[in-house]
């Protein structure tokens, strides 16, 4: 079987490479151009145009022809794909890829492809797709593999903040009069991705120090066995918040590994820089029943 994902899970590129992994890259729009991240933008590129308000920004999700562009090959060659996805919570990625599924299976009706909705995203998207892809390599089968992704869905949490509350307000997600209110006071927002994969504030605290701070004290009320975990951790291309957040968990959380990913497009394009985020898993390291 074949794991693929898309560029939304921000994975390190020496995991990408380490692993031979198929990512279908997100589009943007910058200044009315198409650009797909990863393959025609990065992340240090397209945070220098975000920076500049002067620049027009959006993003679309992969539509269905992208995905019947990415899916055939493998469905010419007869393989069995297992395509990890974006949260339905956050886009319509997941739409998109059933519709060029069903398009694909009239011309090959014998194409086993697997659309795994991990209502996940950014790292703790990628924290998941990391692990199905050293079980693959241990060698898990099909039905092993999907048994590990539904429960590291289930026991995968995320935690992040924003250093701006502007991209916020942009979106919808924040009302203008509290989002000028909080910027004036230099809030901060601690999120989370609820258990229907989409976002949810669960409060605010004053500076960004104290609001990675209190990533870090999430983790450790809501961990298991941190200490023999893989802790993912994403920034926006800010390197001392992700110096800050990194010191604080080598003190206090001591975890196994580190999994470190740049906040791309598909999500950086909501936030702005200096979003900092930490996955973990509130249950122990998944074992085959």
């Amino acid at each position: 079987m074949v794991i693929i994902t898309d560029s939304a899970s921000d994975l390190p590129k020496e995991i990408q490479e380490q692993f031979k992994l198929h990512v279908i890259p997100t589009p943007v729009v910058i200044d009315e151009k198409d650009y797909l991240d990863g393959a025609t933008i990065h992340t240090k590129e397209f945070y220098a145009i975000l920076d500049d308000k002067t620049r027009d920004v959006k993003t679309y999700h992969i539509n269905p022809e992208m995905f019947e562009n990415a899916f055939r090959p493998y469905a010419e060659k007869g393989e069995s794909v297992l395509y990890l996805c974006f949260s339905t919570g956050i886009a319509g990625t997941y739409n998109a890829a059933n519709i060029a599924k069903e398009n694909l299976l009239e011309e090959y009706p014998e194409f086993d492809l697997t659309i795994f909705d991990s209502k996940s995203a950014s790292i703790g998207f990628g924290l998941l797709v990391y692990k199905l892809l050293c079980l693959k390599e241990q060698g898990a089968d099909k039905e092993e593999l999907l048994a590990a992704a539904d429960y590291y869905r289930e026991h995968i949490h995320h935690v992040f903040t924003v250093r701006t509350l502007a991209y916020l307000i942009k979106g919808g997600r924040l009302s203008k009069v509290k989002g000028t209110i909080g910027e004036t006071l230099d809030m901060k927002p601690i999120l989370i991705v609820n258990e229907e994969g989409s976002l949810q504030v669960l409060r605010t605290v004053r500076g960004q120090k104290k609001s990675i701070k209190s990533l870090v004290e999430y983790v450790l009320e809501h961990g298991v066995d941190l200490d023999r975990q893989t802790l993912a951790v994403c920034h926006g291309e800010d390197e001392t918040a992700l110096g800050f957040a990194r010191q604080l968990i080598q003190e206090k959380v001591h975890p196994k590994e580190e999994l470190i990913g740049t906040v791309g497009c598909a999500i950086g394009a909501h936030t702005g820089r200096g979003i900092v985020g930490i996955c973990f898993l509130d249950a122990p390291e998944w074992e085959k029943r």
